[in-house]
């Protein structure tokens, strides 16, 4: 205030009443405020939605007209735009898994198709965390489209797949099963694939992928690429009965196709057809409740190796590990292999069986 504002203001002015519209005026300048950041904030939602149906649309994407609707309804009830993008993400991710694994139609979605799909993801090496995201993002579409829609059923909400813990020790499979295992393959293509990855330490969705021409049989290695073919990301060797196993696969695969193993129409081998063909391979050793899963066979190389004295940089670039921390968990399980060796070497101490013959440390 100027001095001659000063000398114009009057005291008396204090005492007096505010005026009688002055309440509204400021309750119609908050109206005027409010609706304008909460428009900008829904124009950006608007726009992240746009964005996503576009890219959707563009997309020959199994089920698109129900993650459309889905998308619809979450911006609907006010869904931050992030959550918008995750639930995009994880959805796009999903069904064109459930696509690869030769599905049609989205009402034959069964709980073995959400478990291949954890698998999966795991397979490559995500974050607890991340796999947990996506999970979750399925399972708010799936109830969406139950509770929504006809044709799905309620039971996929009753069992729902759980995301193992992540300090969880990994299971190898014990070395007699193996050996049942191993015997009862009398397939050519499947004792191929069991053994290469049992070799190998390769996860499923890398030899999927892999195809003839990444093979080198002089040098028994396979090159696994990264997405593009830019660049090698690591490359793994097997072993010889590996090696025969795979020779016995060559000569009597199609020729014409170009993946390793393939499925219909010179696709890669679907990650569901590869569990069922492990599945069945424990059923006919009789291991079929033993609890394995494929994941399993590159737990026993890694524990295996292990046990063998390979130094752990060694094993973490072959699994192709970003962290010397998650190769250390083998490690954990390989003491605790020594543990079990251990107690059962010390019970034959006991019993008085272990005599000069045997390689037993004095």
């Amino acid at each position: 205030m100027n001095p001659d504002q000063l000398s114009n203001f009057n005291s008396d002015n204090l005492c007096k009443s505010p005026p009688a519209n002055l309440g509204a005026q400021f309750q119609s300048a908050a109206l005027y405020i409010e609706p304008s950041a909460a428009a900008a904030k829904s124009s950006a939602r608007q726009q992240v939605l746009d964005r996503i149906l576009k890219s959707i649309s563009e997309q020959n994407l199994l089920g698109k007209s129900y993650v459309e609707q889905y998308l619809r309804h979450k911006y609907r009830r006010n869904c931050k735009a992030n959550t918008l993008k995750q639930a995009a993400t994880s959805l796009e991710q999903f069904l064109s898994f459930f696509a690869s694994s030769g599905n049609r139609v989205l009402e034959q979605l069964r709980r073995e198709d959400i478990e291949a799909f954890v698998e999966a993801l795991q397979d490559r090496g995500l974050k607890p965390t991340t796999v947990n995201t996506r999970l979750r993002n399925v399972y708010a579409f799936v109830r969406y489209l139950i509770i929504e829609y006809t044709g799905f059923d309620w039971a996929l909400m009753e069992r729902k797949v759980k995301l193992k813990l992540p300090d969880r020790l990994p299971r190898a499979i014990d070395p007699q099963h193996l050996d049942q295992l191993l015997c009862a393959i009398d397939n050519c293509r499947d004792r191929a694939l069991i053994l290469l990855l049992l070799r190998t330490g390769m996860r499923i969705g890398e030899l999927r992928k892999c195809k003839v021409e990444d093979i080198d049989l002089n040098e028994q290695r396979i090159l696994i690429y990264q997405s593009d073919k830019t660049s090698v990301g690591r490359v793994v060797y097997y072993s010889e009965d590996a090696h025969q196993a795979l020779l016995a696969w060559l000569r009597v695969r199609d020729p014409l196709k170009q993946h390793l193993f393939y499925g219909r129409k010179d696709r890669a081998l679907s990650y569901e057809a590869a569990r069922c063909i492990f599945k069945k391979c424990l059923q006919k050793a009789g291991l079929q409740y033993s609890g394995y899963s494929l994941h399993c066979l590159r737990h026993s190389f890694a524990t295996d190796l292990l046990n063998a004295t390979m130094p752990l940089e060694c094993l973490r670039e072959l699994l192709g590990h970003c962290s010397l921390e998650i190769t250390r968990r083998y490690a954990r399980l390989s003491d605790k292999t020594r543990e079990q060796e251990y107690f059962k070497a010390m019970e034959r101490i006991l019993k008085g069986e272990c005599d000069e013959n045997d390689q037993c440390d004095r």
